[in-house]
């Protein structure tokens, strides 16, 4: 019997207070259809309703498509993920207190699936131990209308562990390029295949309903089964999507160069114009090793691969995105965890094992807030709570941790040139505070792992140590009590021998990166 089925009857298999899974990854391998079948049906007759939703990222759009079409009234009970910046429809139930929720780290929730598919009880491990996750700190509870406790800390062997419990799964939405009759699907146009199989695998096990999205059916008996990432006794109905409803990322409707059908032509690229973050991105650069291995964030760490390319350095280490793609150069945006001319790319379960068990030589990453401790938090900023995604993998693996950003939020007018940076107006939120709103990154514990942690800005830099921030670095053109030290809720401790950041960081020629490369 063939398991092709519409949207509407797909959606019809979801029943009211399910435990459903929504596949996704920011905005790539959305699920859209089945989310659109979902919400009509909703619309239409109310049903389902009461659902508690997973998902390991929240993919979408930030206009309403991807997991923000199950944001009606009633429709939602809970909500776990990891990731909700694309989903602002439903970042404002949650503030408004109007469904539950936990933020859990990534890697946590698709290791969790192979945890769930295993029939283990959950998975124990110390990603997100200090931080808001922790049971301590908040255990990854949202808002004031989540009071249960999720996360537990266990004590093994002499340490402190966290233990996330599993879930058991009612249905799931995935998503692939082609299937057959029988279920079984590849993701060859897909940007990579994520934690599909651990996902399917979770919610078959369980005993729930495996749904999936793809764009084309092929004969019976005629896919190569070494390119099935699903096997078809995992999924019990298929969906083929409109093409409007089945973009490669919600920025892209397919680029070959994202399903390494080819390689892309980078040289010639013009270089990037001289900016702020350029500046911050050249000089996190500098924090480089030959043979690293790298995760970078987005923001103005994504300059870091930037000025590398355009230095002719590129190659002299290898770049890693949580999504499973090695080598090459990540997309972002909307086609973040998408790589150009990667050299593998496998499933990102695979890629936060290595994250976790310290594979990384060297992450950058954004800052939203950095207190008198040194702790960050990117995970909630006043009225908005966009999660933190992979953060908590690549902070607490990493032998290095470089957090880059701008000193202040807000409107501003800095201009770099000249070998100096020229502050005319400022922002003017502070961004170094007395103690952030939550932590996203615990510096106490950071050092305590031996991790080397700093903090890049255009103006300055300031190295962690276990009394909290010390500016080493500022920059040519910076008066350092009125652009730096007034700037700050807390005042640092200056280096006695406070150094210049390089003049060239400033300068619209290249700054020589491979020779300063150790």
């Amino acid at each position: 019997m063939s398991k092709i089925v519409t949207a509407a009857e797909a959606a019809a298999l979801v029943p009211s207070g399910a435990v459903l899974g929504v596949d996704g990854f920011v905005g790539s391998v959305c699920p859209e259809e089945l989310l659109l079948a979902l919400e009509a049906r909703f619309l239409e007759t109310g049903e389902p309703h009461g659902l508690t939703v997973i998902a390991s990222t929240g993919s979408g759009d930030t206009r309403g498509r991807g997991l923000d079409r199950l944001r009606h009234d009633g429709m939602i009970r809970r909500l776990i993920t990891s990731y909700l910046n694309l989903n602002r429809m439903l970042q404002r139930r949650l503030i408004e207190n109007e469904i539950e929720g936990y933020l859990l780290p990534l890697g946590v929730i698709v290791q969790l699936y192979r945890e769930v598919a295993a029939g283990r009880p959950g998975l124990v491990t110390h990603v997100g131990h200090g931080t808001f996750v922790d049971p301590e700190h908040g255990g990854g509870k949202v808002n004031a209308r989540t009071v249960e406790d999720y996360v537990e800390r266990v004590r093994l062997s002499g340490r402190d562990w966290l233990f996330y419990p599993s879930v058991r799964l009612d249905a799931g939405l995935l998503r692939g390029t082609t299937a057959d009759p029988d279920g079984n699907i590849t993701m060859e146009r897909e940007i990579g295949t994520f934690q599909g199989p651990s996902f399917a695998q979770a919610v078959r096990n369980s005993g729930g309903t495996v749904l999936a999205q793809v764009e084309r059916i092929a004969e019976r008996g005629s896919l190569d089964p070494r390119k099935v990432v699903i096997p078809g006794h995992l999924v019990d109905r298929v969906v083929v999507a409109r093409p409007e409803n089945h973009p490669q990322t919600f920025a892209t409707a397919y680029d070959p160069v994202f399903a390494g059908e080819v390689r892309a032509d980078l040289s010639g690229r013009p270089p990037q114009p001289l900016s702020v973050k350029k500046v911050i991105g050249r000089r996190a650069a500098m924090e480089l090793r030959r043979g690293d291995v790298v995760n970078l964030g987005v923001g103005a760490p994504e300059y870091v691969a930037t000025v590398a390319g355009e230095e002719g350095c590129g190659d002299a280490f290898t770049l890693t995105v949580e999504s499973g793609a090695t080598g090459g150069y990540p997309a972002y945006g909307l086609s973040f965890g998408a790589a150009i001319n990667p050299s593998s790319v496998i499933d990102n379960t695979y890629q936060f094992d290595f994250y976790d068990g310290g594979g990384l030589d060297i992450t950058f990453v954004g800052m939203a807030e950095l207190d008198a401790a040194g702790n960050v938090n990117v995970s909630k900023l006043k009225t908005r709570i966009p999660g933190i995604g992979g953060f908590f993998n690549v902070t607490q693996g990493a032998k290095r941790v470089v957090f880059c950003g701008q000193f202040s939020a807000g409107e501003s007018d800095i201009r770099a040139g000249g070998g100096r940076l020229d502050i005319r107006k400022d922002g003017d939120p502070v961004k170094f505070v007395e103690a952030v709103e939550q932590i996203s990154f615990n510096a106490r514990a950071g050092l305590a792992r031996g991790q080397s942690i700093m903090a890049v800005t255009e103006r300055c830099v300031f190295r962690i140590e276990e009394a909290g921030p010390v500016l080493v670095e500022i920059a040519p053109g910076v008066e350092l009590e009125r652009d730096v030290l007034a700037r700050m809720a807390f005042r640092p401790r200056v280096a006695g021998e406070l150094q210049e950041m390089p003049a060239a960081l400033f300068r619209d020629e290249p700054i020589g990166l491979a020779a300063r490369l150790s």
